[in-house]
């Protein structure tokens, strides 16, 4: 696989589904924008916003045209996921975006969601496009047990907040496939297993764990992971709890022996596993950022 290139689903027999690696961090297999062909075509999430272009050729190479895409359909509006939206919404001028209520107002003005942002995830900022404010009537408002018709296929949403509050997963209930966003992990395709995403300020044990039942009572064979790529359920979501929960009590183990959080920042970060997967950098700034999201996590918990 090659950054920008665009690739099938294949696993468990899904049919009319794509993904585009957009490149996400200048790193391969990371990011990771759905094509749901069909009657009325859509995309799931819309990448970071710096390769936006590498979507309209995935389309193109679905023989989807511009002007044929219906919907947008985003997990959540932290920028990795929703950076894009406003660039692919001017180039794609039929396209609905949908959203959870609680994240429409940042797509309309993203000011506060660039600050958190930046704050967030540090010097990675370079990796990122400034994003696109979207005109109030290009946004279509759901919450959990809203549909999307996409014609021949809908989308059942189900709302999964313990990453965000407004983050949604999208059931594909014909293909027995589910598109987690962020509710299920990080999968890594070369090392075939699942990782912790807890960035902060909105991480929550307890909700994540709830969240990972609500995709578990979808039944899918499926799981399409924003970060990265197609998988088989198998006991993807059983393994995804148990990383969660042993993540969050490493972090805790640490602080009370290191009693820094600055010192608990820095020795995750420089003792992470993934470059075996990622790049020094990524490895590391991922490492820090889901190490600061679980700290405040611990500080909301004994406040």
């Amino acid at each position: 696989m090659a950054i920008g290139d665009s690739f099938e689903v294949t696993v468990g027999g899904v049919d009319g589904i794509s993904f585009v690696d957009t490149g996400m961090y200048g790193t391969a297999e990371y990011g990771a924008v759905y094509v749901v062909e069909g009657e009325d075509p859509a995309i799931v999430d819309s990448g970071i916003g710096t390769n936006y272009g590498a979507i309209l050729d995935g389309l193109a190479e679905r023989g989807i045209e511009p002007g044929d895409l219906a919907t947008i359909a985003l997990t959540h509006v932290h920028l990795d996921h929703a950076g894009g939206a406003g660039y692919l919404a001017e180039a794609c001028p039929n396209a609905d975006v949908v959203v959870h209520e609680q994240g429409a107002r940042h797509l309309v003005d993203p000011a506060r969601l660039v600050a958190g942002t930046k704050q967030a995830v540090g010097d990675q900022w370079e990796f990122y496009a400034d994003p696109e404010p979207i005109p109030e009537e290009r946004i279509r408002e759901v919450t959990g047990g809203d549909t999307v018709d996409l014609g021949d296929r809908e989308l059942r949403i189900h709302h999964t907040p313990g990453h965000a509050p407004h983050q949604v997963v999208f059931e594909d209930p014909d293909q027995s496939l589910v598109f987690t966003a962020d509710a299920a992990g990080i999968y890594v395709p070369e090392l075939d297993s699942v990782r912790q995403t807890t960035p902060p300020p909105n991480f929550d044990l307890e909700q994540c764990l709830a969240d990972l039942h609500t995709i578990r009572d979808c039944d899918p064979a499926v799981l399409c992971y924003a970060h990265f790529g197609p998988a088989a359920a198998d006991d993807r979501l059983r393994e995804y709890a148990d990383v969660l929960s042993e993540w969050v009590g490493a972090v805790e183990e640490k602080r009370a022996e290191l009693g820094d959080d600055d010192a608990v920042i820095e020795s995750f970060g420089e003792h992470t596993s993934m470059t075996d997967a990622w790049s020094e950098r990524k490895a590391a700034a991922e490492e820090r950022m889901n190490t600061r999201g679980v700290l405040t996590y611990l500080d909301s918990r004994s406040a």
